[in-house]
């Protein structure tokens, strides 16, 4: 297991992200399939809607994302980017590339929301994954309390009201935890500085 997937384990009752996408990378795997399917249709469907797509573009777009994750589940590198983070990169760019084909002038094409992303150098992306790799140990050695929300939060995508559910707790201390893990990452990259 790579130091990307063991870090980023998620909490009990959370689906593995990154376990799934990998099983669909290697192997094909159509239960992880389905499973992420099923975390992300909705969420990119209720993404590309707040982002100006309407109901059937939406629901479109997000089964096309999927279709493509699917497809595509090779070039996927967990020590690169979350599932979430890639997998929202393809609805983004899919739906671009929908509103570039419409040719609709209300749209201008050099608005910099509607220029795709460009892949970073090869100097950049060695940094970032430095960095991560930093992050990632910063993260390791929060006490088990303030890593699991920070987990639900940023590598689950969970609001703080359902993370405050999940784990029987109040939202205030949940939103505490969540503070005071950040500081300690902080004060430990400081300190690596």
């Amino acid at each position: 297991m790579s130091q990307a997937s063991r870090s980023a384990e998620p909490a009990a009752g959370t689906p593995d992200l990154v376990t799934m996408m990998v099983a669909i990378s290697e192997r094909k795997d159509r239960a992880a399939f389905s499973q992420l399917f099923e975390h992300f249709a909705p969420r990119v469907k209720a993404y590309l809607m707040r982002h100006g797509a309407n109901n059937e573009t939406a629901e479109e777009l997000a089964q096309e994302t999927l279709l493509r994750v699917w497809r595509k589940a090779h070039l996927f590198d967990p020590a690169v980017a979350a599932p979430s983070t890639w997998i929202f990169r393809i609805a983004r760019n899919l739906r671009i590339d929908r509103i570039r084909r419409e040719r609709r002038p209300e749209f201008d094409p050099e608005d910099p929301a509607l220029v795709r992303e460009a892949d970073p150098a090869a100097d950049h992306q060695i940094q970032t994954n430095q960095e991560g790799a930093r992050v990632r140990a910063a993260i390791d050695l929060l006490p088990p309390d303030q890593k699991k929300a920070i987990m639900l939060s940023f590598f689950e995508d969970k609001p703080h009201s359902e993370i405050a559910d999940e784990l029987g707790l109040p939202l205030g201390t949940v939103k505490s935890r969540i503070r005071l893990a950040f500081a300690r990452v902080r004060q430990t990259l400081g300190d690596e500085r």
